[in-house]
């Protein structure tokens, strides 16, 4: 299972870095983070827990946010590219958050990483054979950031985190990233979000504050 979850990894990691070198931060990475909504449907499902009516509405209420999210309904058009992409990561990703959280109970959140980083590093390492190495090497230093802290610490961290909550609630937790990314690449890349970004983002990150409020609500209570 652990190795699955790994080519799933792999698959999110390649579509959602596609996805944002077609369209921007702010679409891309929106459109990565349905997956807390996308969780909140299929754990009940893989795991036999309850299903909860109120991430009906959510759906709603986050499809309306991709609704804005895209400028035109158009293969021809990279932001629908991008955002049709986003959404097949964000799948992607859920369906391995919520087959790793069994797993991490047993075994340590770092060992469960390690596994399934081996297991994307022989699933792309054929891709090495037909890659142009000459831009990667000025950019060394943020590739090595990006794999040690945000990948190797960060979703090691995540892992972890499935001991204390529910996939569900972890993701809905961790959907604060786009607020930062969005902030980042206003600051680093100068790119500003279009009004109908901001709304559909702010659907989005509506739909994941009212399942994150209602989720710890429900925790207190119990």
């Amino acid at each position: 299972m652990v190795l699955i979850c790994g080519v799933f990894f792999g698959i999110h990691w390649v579509t959602y870095f596609y996805a944002l070198k077609l369209s921007t931060v702010a679409i891309g990475m929106l459109s990565i983070y349905t997956y807390p909504v996308i969780t909140s449907f299929l754990e009940p499902v893989i795991l036999k827990t309850g299903f909860q009516k109120s991430h009906l509405g959510l759906a709603v209420l986050v499809l309306t946010g991709v609704y804005f999210l895209v400028p035109e309904v158009s293969f021809k058009n990279d932001h629908f590219i991008a955002v049709v992409v986003g959404i097949i990561s964000a799948l992607f990703y859920a369906i391995r958050n919520i087959l790793m959280k069994p797993k991490v109970a047993r075994y340590d959140g770092s060992v469960l990483m390690f596994y399934q980083l081996l297991v994307i590093v022989v699933m792309l390492s054929p891709l090495l054979l037909f890659s142009d190495f000459l831009q990667v090497k000025t950019q060394l230093l943020p590739i090595a950031f990006l794999a040690l802290i945000t990948t190797t610490v960060g979703h090691t961290l995540l892992l972890m985190s499935f001991k204390h909550f529910s996939a569900t609630t972890a993701s809905i937790m961790s959907s604060v990233q786009p607020i930062y990314g969005i902030l980042l690449g206003m600051l680093f890349l100068n790119e500003i979000p279009e009004l109908h970004t901001i709304i559909g983002g702010l659907l989005i990150l509506s739909a994941v504050f009212i399942e994150s409020t209602r989720t710890m609500r429900t925790a207190k209570n119990s």
